[in-house]
């Protein structure tokens, strides 16, 4: 198993202006929700449905406190197979000569990696091993290759099969405040599954600190998907309510099962200045504490 980040063990929220998260329904035309929630849920019904998740623990992205609240994990599982298992698992790639099986050790799987899992491979894995992918609905609206590039909008555009089966929400997307729009996904949990607490973001592997937090739009047409954050020093969940808002995905998150298919669109790019200033301006950094009890209060 992974470890998990050393400075893990006592990250609390950082949040956002001070703030655990903003809610944005103040801030945004949430008008055409309902109209997108059909078109989104016909939509689902006529298009490849992908899985993501599943590698949390063995990405090192969980708290400690959490790590077997990701069952089996594909990362762990790919590791230990057996030579004649791993021949099968090669076999059920989308180009199984990109494998070197004679290389395995140094070969990575998955998301973020050199070698995405295939659909074949990812129900092979649950199928056979028991692999939990929480969010078994994924549908990228505007692909994204890397997490570090997930801002950019150089080079993307909304695929094919979105522009035919959600040109509503695409609509509605453009209509958000970006500048500029770098990834678009539509994530959902089937019923009775939990979306596995984890950290999202460079700075999470080692490779930089964060400045400040990632722009993006989470749009939860019903409101029924129950996000929360996690404080791993105190403990503690935050709920993350509403139908629009925007979190620090570098602090732990995940989402509480239901008895029900619930899902979000997520859309990554960079605010427009506006957009931005008015969310500092209303929500500003609160002043920090003084001593302990008042960080307590």
């Amino acid at each position: 198993m992974v470890e998990p980040p050393r400075d893990s063990a006592t990250q609390g929220i950082q949040g956002i202006f001070g703030r655990p998260y903003i809610d944005l329904e103040p801030y945004l035309d949430l008008s055409a929700l309902d109209e997108i929630h059909e078109e989104i849920c016909l939509g689902l019904t006529q298009v490849p449905i992908d899985y993501t998740g599943g590698s949390h623990r063995a990405m090192g992205i969980m708290p400690p406190s959490r790590v077997g609240e990701a069952l089996a994990d594909y990362g762990e599982v790919i590791r230990g197979l057996s030579d004649e298992d791993f021949r099968t698992f090669q076999r059920l790639s989308d180009d199984p000569s990109a494998i070197d099986a004679s290389a395995r050790d140094a070969l990575e799987f998955g998301e973020e990696r050199d070698l995405p899992l295939s659909r074949r491979q990812m129900l092979w894995l649950k199928f056979r091993h028991g692999v939990y992918f929480p969010w078994k609905v994924y549908v990228e609206l505007i692909p994204n290759r890397y997490w570090s590039d997930k801002s950019r909008s150089e080079g993307k555009d909304f695929t094919r099969l979105a522009r035919s089966f959600f040109p509503r929400t695409i609509a509605h997307v453009k209509r958000l405040p970006f500048s500029s729009i770098g990834r678009c996904n539509i994530m959902g949990l089937e019923a009775n599954d939990h979306g596995t607490v984890h950290r999202d973001g460079e700075g999470v592997r080692g490779e930089g600190t964060q400045g400040e937090p990632d722009h993006f739009i989470t749009l939860c047409p019903l409101g029924n998907k129950r996000l929360f954050l996690w404080d791993e020093q105190a403990q503690r969940k935050t709920p993350v309510a509403g139908r629009a808002y925007w979190f620090n995905d570098h602090d732990y998150h995940g989402v509480e099962a239901d008895p029900f298919f619930r899902y979000s669109l997520r859309v990554d790019g960079t605010f427009a200045p506006g957009f931005l200033e008015a969310l500092r301006r209303d929500n500003g950094a609160r002043p920090a504490p003084r001593d302990a009890e008042e960080a307590a209060a």
